[in-house]
């Protein structure tokens, strides 16, 4: 997290249709689903009910009746990072998706139909780091922010922040807005005004085995008694609490290694 973050929304807003974009659902491929819906069931209070299956089993996560976030079975021959994945909202995947291979990114999956909830592409930039793109029909994506156990931003953690933010900027509509700095090197998008997400550049402090990723944020009620739970629940503190002027923030990982990042709104 960092001083560039802007909200997500109000407190406990509910959504429509999201401006293209607009990072509008995130979605986690784990090998243990049943063990992993134990985890952020017990830990963010999230409900789950079956979603569509044409990459295998998947569910999405509710809370209080609310969409916020899926997470699907990989097949067992498929050893990928277990990630949290973002999804841009599009009004068009199929050309997203051929933007995204005349820019020097990479499409890994799709464009394809999820069902009746609408179609979608995974992709991934230049530098490697994956995202999705969905493309809204009776799926709307994550209906509502602002309150625990939501996502909150997400953050692009790369090599630099200025060659990638043309990546999705030719892709997309986005205002940037630079932090100058010799030392600090990030990007906030903005869409009609608004931060959306953060590109942040950080050199050889990524982590080797991770490389380029995204990472998503979830709001927290108390970050210090989430992190307690995390332990508990099996999970892991890869970066202690701080205090930030977004509120206090923790990185985490879930059991099976997938990272998010918590955030307890100062408000």
């Amino acid at each position: 997290m960092t001083e560039a973050r802007g909200s997500a929304g109000p407190n406990g807003a509910t959504h429509a249709r999201h401006a293209p974009g607009t990072p509008c659902w995130v979605s986690l491929m784990v090998h243990g689903m049943s063990a992993t819906q134990e985890f952020y069931g017990a830990l963010f209070g999230w409900e789950f009910q079956p979603g569509p299956q044409q990459l295998g089993p998947y569910v999405r996560a509710l809370l209080d009746g609310h969409e916020v976030a899926g997470i699907g079975q990989l097949p067992p021959d498929r050893h990928l990072p277990i990630a949290w994945t973002p999804y841009l909202a599009s009004n068009d995947v199929d050309l997203t998706a051929e933007t995204v291979r005349l820019c020097g990114g990479t499409v890994g999956v799709g464009p394809l139909d999820a069902a009746e909830a609408g179609r979608m592409a995974i992709c991934s930039d230049p530098a490697g780091a994956v995202f999705g793109i969905w493309q809204t029909a009776a799926h709307l994506g994550t209906t509502v922010t602002g309150v625990p156990g939501t996502p909150a931003w997400n953050e692009l953690l790369t090599f630099e922040s200025v060659n990638v933010a043309k990546f999705y900027e030719a892709m997309f509509a986005y205002e940037e807005e630079q932090v100058v700095s010799a030392d600090f090197d990030y990007v906030t998008l903005h869409i009609d005004g608004r931060p959306v997400a953060g590109i942040y550049g950080v050199g050889n402090a990524l982590p080797r085995d991770r490389g380029p990723h995204w990472m998503t944020y979830f709001e927290v009620a108390d970050t210090d008694e989430a992190l307690d739970r995390i332990v508990e629940l099996g999970g892991h503190v890869l970066s202690p609490a701080h205090d930030s002027a977004h509120g206090r923030v923790a990185t985490v990982a879930d059991p099976e290694g997938a990272r998010f990042s918590l955030i307890q709104d100062p408000r």
